[in-house]
């Protein structure tokens, strides 16, 4: 980390985007001294190989010490040593396929090498061109395919020139195996070659230590009968000791016919391992195996090897000596087998083994390797070539997705940043902010802290295997239909459609405007699942009583103790009478209610109404409003990165008005068409009449009722006239009474 010891003395230039102070990257000096550039000012301080929108071979050449991340000092020795090896470090800004081979800084001993080598893989590749593209070095096999010798210390048939050579490095591929050429075919090295002429040998002479087989060309078959046989008829032979030893376990000893009557009903066939758990033939007490009585059918066909090969013609039964006899004929073969070496090379068969010994090509094909690990040197120079140009085409856009986030909020849009995947179409918006999920328990983590409205969607495609998980910013409009297991189609930089799914949502303010509802669509949805809960207790009840009545009906035309069943209630006019004047009572309170608000708004001149709705509105939606404000104010990336796997160091916001570029919403032309398959209602002018008629009808109830008094209309019915008024009449007190 000598880095963090340098001391600052290069004039940066900076930036302010997205909430941080960032260094720009603006020419070839700038890269020249990243190395001076105090890591607290770098953007990022790690980012993963793989899984970004940048050819990952680029970032595997940047990743110097294949730890699977590039770091700070990853990108300040790769820069130095582009830097080194180019006349004109302007120019690793601008990236691209094709490279001026006389662009090489033929004054570092690097980059004149890479200038030969970038001629070389042009000859090699047939081409008359002044320089060197991607494609060109794209196929490394297409490059080294026409070349004898490439320096990797492999040869194959191509290699070798003589024809011996040729059937000798075939062989080998053949029984010990190969390694793969740069050229792409197989091949193989020095210590391959050693090892196929030692086997060789050593097979060639333990053929020739070979013993004569016991019983000719079936000795390796009467060998297998006999090692699956052995425990079975020792097994016999121990019964048959046993049962001369005791006579009375005779029958338990023998096959057991309640276990065959068992299966008798079963398919047999699906029964091989009971049938070969019973004794290999009947019991015998004197200790012999009758070679004429019936043998177990799971083994008869080893024992017939046995009996046509080992046992002599007209033998009448077998002992366990003779038994032990025949296994005691095959050791001096088994010990020989035992000892088999070189058994890779057994297939090629004895006598091309002695004529490929005899040619002895060894020494030369030795050869041919040390003459192709000559080139070495040349050969991973070529190598080099297609690690620059990979690099000259894409380190400058790494650069600014690692130092800078430049690219994420450039304005134009020229290049999208390397953690944007693609684009998701759904509900009819277009979300730009989409990145692929690498670690899903990491994001359930992290990503609520990104304060942005977050989707999360498996995507399947028929042209690709596997699944692609990915998370979308939703950051214009409204929530509307998003929900979990909502289709939606998402397409990648490639333009490759993949169908998705959502699988989670993470609930952030989308937009100020979608916080102003929030309130009443909490509150909409709350009286919803209220009615629907209510709705639901009252079905249930009602199915309840109609279910215990319908059950109790044979039972109420029944008698008790011999007397009819009880007579239904008479209906009682004084109850519903306290309930229709409850009801009444009710309707009143709420009328007079509704004209005390009434009255309270007649009170207030236009414009105080205008403010108090207004005021009404912003008491309801005024909090959700300035919370999500300021939600959206910090909005930020980073959390999403880290659970991805990079090390961010700086804040990354999302404002709302960057927000704004980041999902784009359907805008449809305004039509004044009417839709064909519209529900066809009254006529307008039928609707306003039956509005006035109505309203006319309210403020006459109003009226009769006296609920207009204050607005000065009182009722003409004689039941809300004037209060009687009771006359005062003075009485004279006198003195006496007085006092």
């Amino acid at each position: 980390m000598a880095f963090l010891n340098k001391k600052d003395k290069y004039e940066w230039k900076f930036e302010n985007i997205g909430g941080s102070t960032r260094v720009k990257i603006t020419s070839g000096e700038d890269i020249a001294h990243l190395g001076e550039l105090d890591p607290k000012m770098w953007t990022v301080l790690s980012c993963p190989v793989s899984g970004l929108e940048i050819d990952e071979q680029s970032l595997r050449y940047t990743d110097i010490d294949g730890d699977g991340k590039i770091r700070v000092n990853d990108i300040i020795q790769t820069s130095q040593w582009l830097v080194s090896v180019v006349r004109n470090p302007d120019l690793l800004l601008d990236g691209g396929d094709r490279f001026a081979i006389d662009q090489f800084n033929l004054d570092n001993p690097e980059g004149l090498k890479l200038k030969n080598s970038a001629e070389q893989i042009i000859k090699n590749l047939g081409k008359n061109e002044d320089a060197i593209s991607i494609t060109d070095t794209a196929d490394i096999a297409a490059i080294f395919a026409k070349t004898r010798f490439n320096g990797d210390s492999i040869i194959t048939e191509a290699t070798a020139e003589n024809p011996q050579d040729k059937a000798a490095i075939s062989a080998a591929i053949a029984t010990i195996g190969s390694v793969t050429d740069r050229s792409g075919a197989p091949g193989i090295n020095a210590e391959m070659i050693e090892a196929f002429y030692a086997k060789l040998s050593a097979y060639k002479a333990w053929k020739e230590d070979a013993v004569e087989a016991p019983y000719g060309a079936q000795t390796d078959k009467v060998l297998s009968a006999y090692n699956a046989l052995d425990s079975k008829v020792k097994d016999f032979f121990l019964r048959s000791r046993l049962a001369a030893f005791s006579p009375s376990s005779a029958s338990a000893l023998d096959i057991q016919t309640s276990r065959i009557e068992s299966i008798s009903a079963e398919n047999l066939t699906s029964k091989g391992e009971e049938i070969a758990s019973y004794p290999l033939s009947h019991i015998s007490l004197n200790n012999t195996l009758d070679l004429n009585a019936g043998i177990n059918p799971a083994w008869a066909a080893q024992f017939e090897i046995i009996r046509e090969n080992a046992i002599a013609p007209g033998k009448e039964s077998l002992t366990e000596q003779d038994w032990d006899a025949i296994g005691a004929s095959f050791a001096a073969y088994t010990a020989w087998c035992s000892a088999k070496a070189g058994a890779e090379v057994e297939s090629l068969g004895i006598d091309k083994v002695n004529e490929l010994l005899a040619q002895d090509r060894k020494a030369s094909l030795l050869e041919l390797v040390q003459s192709d690990a000559a080139l070495k040197d040349e050969a991973d120079s070529i190598t080099t070539v297609d690690k620059f140009i990979h690099l000259y085409r894409d380190f400058g856009r790494l650069l600014c997705n690692f130092v800078t986030f430049q690219d994420f909020y450039d304005k134009n849009r020229k290049q999208l940043a390397v953690f944007q995947c693609g684009t998701l179409i759904i509900d009819q918006r277009a979300c730009k902010f989409c990145m692929k999920v690498s670690d899903m328990s990491k994001h359930n983590t992290m990503a609520p802290a990104s304060g942005m409205f977050l989707i999360y969607c498996d995507c399947t495609t028929k042209s690709r295997p596997g699944k692609l998980q990915i998370v979308a910013a939703v950051t214009v409009g409204e929530i509307g239909d998003l929900t979990v297991g909502k289709n939606a189609v998402f397409y990648d930089n490639n333009q490759v459609e993949w169908d998705a799914v959502i699988t989670k949502i993470i609930d952030n303010p989308i937009s100020i405007a979608q916080a102003f509802w929030s309130p009443y669509r909490r509150m909409a949805t709350a009286i919803e699942n209220l009615i629907n809960k209510n709705a639901a207790d009252k079905d249930a009840k009602i199915m309840k009583d109609a279910t215990e009545k319908i059950n109790s009906a044979p039972k109420a035309a029944e008698t008790v103790d011999g007397k009819p069943a009880a007579q239904a209630q008479p209906f009682d006019i004084g109850k519903f009478a306290g309930i229709f004047a409850a009801l009444g009572m009710a309707v009143g309170m709420i009328g007079s209610a509704l004209a005390s608000i009434a009255k309270g708004i007649y009170a207030l001149k236009w414009w105080q109404v205008i403010l108090a709705f207004v005021g009404i509105m912003l008491v309801i939606s005024g909090p959700a409003m300035v919370m999500a404000w300021m939600k959206l104010r910090r909005r930020n990336i980073a959390p999403l990165l880290n659970a991805n796997g990079w090390a961010i160091n700086a804040s990354s916001k999302i404002s709302i008005m960057f927000g704004e570029t980041l999902t784009d919403i359907a805008k449809f032309p305004k039509l004044n068409m009417k839709d064909p398959y519209a529900r066809k209602g009254i006529a307008p002018w039928k609707k306003w009449t039956i509005s006035i008629v109505c309203i006319a009808v309210v403020a006459a109830a109003l009226w009769l009722f006296n609920l207009l008094a204050w607005a000065k209309l009182p009722s003409p019915l004689p039941c809300f006239g004037e209060e009687d008024t009771v006359e005062v009449v003075e009485v004279p007190v006198t003195e006496t009474e007085a006092e």
